[in-house]
């Protein structure tokens, strides 16, 4: 592969930081990774390194952004057989553990794209954010209000992470999003 051939995204995710919001938006709670990342696209002004994403349900497709980061902070709905609107923060050895014992095919996906980050050699060191959903099955737009009303709170541990790796923040839009990867393209 010359380098006239490099994915145009490669410049795009390569940040040190990345901000990921998985699940689908269609079916209520299970949007909630990307409704928290849309809210801190709204809310704070974050530095060059840290970059926001929503992953959607990309799973597998995720392999090409998430090797990008030398950190990785997932925001998802996260099913560990708690009560609705239960917080959870899951890092090394918990993840796959958690992952595997999931219904969401997103989630599994996504495992599958973080192992095989250990194939090219850069696997980023990642902590999964999250609150046990109540609906993930009901198609809506809306995230239920228990699970709402938990949005704020997970904001506040991601941003504990951002802290624990350095990076200074403040309240303002931020230029760092890629909510919307295709509008990210440079070609």
């Amino acid at each position: 592969m010359s380098s006239n051939d490099q994915n145009p995204f490669d410049e795009v995710y390569a940040s040190d930081i990345m901000v990921l919001g998985i699940g689908c938006i269609l079916y209520s709670d299970e949007g909630f990774g990307v409704r928290v990342v849309e809210k801190l696209e709204r809310q704070y002004e974050f530095p060059e390194n840290v970059l926001l994403v929503d992953g959607g349900v990309l799973g597998v497709n995720l392999l090409g952004v998430i090797s990008k980061p030398k950190h990785l902070i997932v925001v998802d709905a996260i099913r560990n057989r708690g009560k609705p609107g239960d917080l959870y923060r899951l890092e090394g050895d918990a993840i796959p553990e958690r992952i595997r014992a999931k219904n969401s095919l997103h989630q599994v996906d996504f495992l599958e794209a973080l192992t095989l980050c250990q194939a090219l050699d850069h696997v980023p060191q990642t902590v999964i954010v999250g609150v046990e959903p109540l609906d993930i099955e009901t198609q809506s737009l809306d995230l239920t209000p228990p699970i709402q009303a938990q949005v704020d709170p997970v904001i506040k541990m991601v941003l504990a992470e951002l802290e624990r790796l350095g990076v200074s923040y403040k309240k303002g839009k931020s230029d760092n999003v890629s909510c919307n990867p295709i509008q990210n393209n440079p070609h």
